[in-house]
This record gives structure tokens, sequence and C-alpha cells, in this order.
């Protein structure tokens, strides 16, 4: 191997071509794909991971064929596409059984409530205790604002709630009524109560993103709200939660011991196999409507964003591992004194724009490479989107969409002038206690 700067020249090992590859990122060769996934993705999973798994590796390809037809035969409008996906059959079901769930959670607590008045002054009271004690946890759970979050209101940042308005009118559906910023990598619309909404800004996904790809995010988002994305709703996701915790309440004694804890363990098998029958099939029934409703998002996140701004930031999400690598980097610098690029040490100054410029400087063989891992590894990273490559793909073979949402330099400025506290104070504690608040 030889060196010139930053790039390492060698013959491949497998097929003899010539690599050229950058030494910060992974060395593997383009002609056969040797050493392209070098990190050994085998790990135990539990029996019921590995059914999501197999039925979204099933169920990935033939959605990608089913979307390019539907693509080809009509446009998909926001309010056509919102239309079509309330009538998917699959969605439908998942409401159903999330209803059931709901149902089974109430009649425990009517139960609950009838001995206990039935039985007042008696033994049938502990057991409408137990019940109501056991409803109360299986009550579905509305969302709220984080407690310790960065909450901004409309007044606190009027430019970004207008662009996040011009990008919900466009899509067909309404703005948010909160903006919370933290530290994650991830960004998405979420509920906020019975009705409202809120958006959830991860600071070190937003900071590597263009303008112009923040608006794809933001487009993307709201897409799938239109597009019935069950998965997040209000009673599916509490009813997934719901069967989650019937679930763990059956769990086995480990290492039984005794006969008593071995009878015990026998007993409590079959309602265990229930819950998690049911909690694969509203997993199953979810998977489907919300890898067509990703489809459906992508193609409005272009409509508002661009096709070339959607791609770019799906390239963008396939490096979140390497934004993670980097920003603990330079935390951990920063920690022991050791200032970065931007000549600051232990606050959060240039935080950022260190990381941005770190993630600006990944090579587009490092981009490709991560998309051949994406389609060798299929489902296994996620198994509620579709594969990323397989995203990418529906996106490119279609035609490419120009903006209907764009920004400028002042509107960036105005933007980033809201967002500075919460950026500076982010920073610090992202630099105080770890990215994970360790």
């Amino acid at each position: 191997m030889r060196a010139v700067g930053e790039e390492a020249i060698q013959t491949c090992p497998q097929c003899g071509a010539e690599i050229r590859a950058d030494r910060r990122f992974t060395t593997w060769c383009t002609a056969c794909d040797w050493n392209v996934d070098p990190v050994d993705t085998g790990e135990r999973i539990g029996r019921l991971e590995r059914l999501r798994r197999r039925l979204a590796q099933r169920h990935g390809e033939k959605l990608l064929v089913s979307m390019t037809a539907m693509s080809s035969t009509a446009s998909e409008s926001g309010a056509g596409g919102r239309r079509r996906s309330e009538r998917d059959v699959f969605g439908a079901l998942s409401y159903a059984l999330a209803l059931a769930v709901h149902g089974v959670t109430l009649a425990v607590t009517v139960s609950g409530l009838w001995l206990l008045i039935a039985g007042w002054g008696g033994f049938l009271m502990v057991a409408g205790l137990v019940l109501l004690a056991l409803a109360w946890t299986l009550r579905p759970r509305l969302v709220r604002l984080p407690e310790d979050g960065i909450v901004l209101r409309r007044d606190d940042a009027p430019e970004l709630y207008a662009l996040i308005d011009e990008v919900a009118r466009v899509v067909g559906t309404r703005g948010v009524d909160a903006v919370v910023i933290d530290a994650e990598i991830n960004a998405g619309v979420s509920t906020l109560g019975l009705r409202g909404r809120q958006l959830i800004v991860g600071l070190p996904l937003w900071e590597v993103l263009t303008p112009q790809q923040r608006i794809a995010l933001l487009g993307h988002e709201f897409g799938r709200f239109v597009n019935g994305d069950t998965k997040h709703g209000l009673v599916v996701g509490t009813a997934s939660r719901s069967l989650a915790l019937w679930h763990h309440y059956f769990a086995p004694i480990p290492h039984p011991t005794t006969w008593l804890h071995m009878l015990s363990n026998l007993a409590i098998l079959p309602p265990r196999l229930l819950f998690q029958a049911l909690l694969a099939a509203l997993d199953l029934l979810m998977l489907r409507a919300s890898q067509r409703g990703e489809y459906l998002a992508d193609t409005v996140a272009a409509r508002v964003g661009s096709t070339d701004a959607v791609v770019g930031l799906m390239d963008r999400l396939l490096v979140t591992e390497s934004v993670e690598i980097t920003l603990r980097r330079e935390v951990n610098s920063r920690r022991m004194g050791r200032p970065g690029r931007s000549g600051a040490k232990d606050t959060g100054d240039g935080l950022w724009e260190e990381l941005a410029a770190r993630m600006d400087e990944i090579p587009e063989s490092e981009y490709e490479r991560r998309r051949r891992v994406g389609a060798r590894r299929g489902h296994s990273v996620d198994t509620t989107h579709p594969p990323t490559h397989l995203r990418r793909r529906h996106l490119l073979q279609g035609a490419s969409l120009p903006a209907s949402v764009r920004t400028d330099d002042d509107r960036d400025r105005r933007i980033a002038a809201e967002l500075a506290a919460a950026r500076a104070k982010v920073a610090r504690e992202v630099i105080r206690d770890g990215l994970d608040g360790e």
C-alpha cells in the first residue's frame, strides 16, 4: 500500500483491482465488494425480532414494485395519497386490532371497579384494586412536552414556524404546536396530547443538513401524517405499548429451580404466546401500512424540497453512525482540554460548525459503501422503514421533481438566529453530560 495525502492506493486481495481509498474511512473494492461490510453484524435477537425482520425483508421488494407501478399510472398528490392510504386494508385492520386491545384495557378497568364496589369490605376489594392497578399501567398515555427539553413556541421562533407552516400547507396538512430541540440524531413530527403536534429537532442531524435538505426532512415527516403512518399514531402506537406490557407481565421466571417455578412458567406460557402472536400481528399490519407510508412520504418530500434534496437527505441518514462517532470524539477532545479546529475547548462554541465541517469531508466512496451495505443487510437494521437503497431507487427511477418550498440566505440567517440560544445550550449540555447524558 502507498499513500498520497489522505488517499491510500493498494491492490484488492480478492480480485486484483486497484483501490483508491480515503485512509480515514473503510478501504473496500468497488469492483468486487471486498471488505464492503467489515463489521460483524451477528447479534443475538429474540424470536419476535427475527419474525419482524423476516416479514420486513419479504415485504420490501414486493412493495417497491407495487409503488413503482402506482407511480407510473398516476401522480401521487397529497390529498390523493391520503385517500388511498386511508382505504388501505392493513391500516384499517391495525386500527381494529388496536381498538380491541384498548377494549381489553377498558374491560379490566370496569371489572376492577365492579369488584371494588361489589366486594366492599371483603376480599374482592383486593382483586378489584389489583385489576385497577393493572389497568392503570396499561392505559393509553398521551405524549407530553418534555420537562427538561428546550421548547420553542411561535413567539420564540416566528421565522422557523413560518417555514414549518409553509411546508405543511404544501403537503396538505397543518403545522405544529411546539418545536422541541434536543441532542438526538433524529427528527420527526409526532402527536402531542389528544389533538396537538410537536416537531422534534435533533440538532446533530439538523446541523449536518443543507437548508434545502431540512425542508425535505420536514416534508417527509409531515408526509407521514397524511399518508397513514399508524405506528406513531395515538390509537395504534399506544396499543402496541399495551401489548408489549402484557407480554412483559407474563415473562417466565428465569432459571427456575423448584417445581413451583416450573409449574408457574408452564401456566403463563399460553397467555404469553397469545400476546406474542397479537404483537406480531399488529407489527405486521403496522409494517405494511408504515412502509407504504414511507414511500409516499418520500414522494411528498421530493415535491416539497426537490428530489435532489431528498436523495441528499437519505445519504446523510446513511452516515448517522459517523455523525455520532464524530460528535463523541469532539466532545471527548474538548473535555480533555484539547481544542478542535474551531479553537474551543470545554465550551460548546463552534461544536455544530465543527461537526458539519467534518461530515462534509466524507467522500462519495463512503456513501456508496453504505448504500451497498444497506442492500446487503436489507431490513436487519430497521424493520419499520423500507431499506434506504430501495427508497432511493424509488425516487431516482421517477422524474426529478423541483422544490415547491425554497429558502434563501436571509431566511436561513433569521432561522439560525432564532435557534442560536437553543444551539448554544444543547452544545454546552452535550459537552458537560455527553451525547447520552452519561
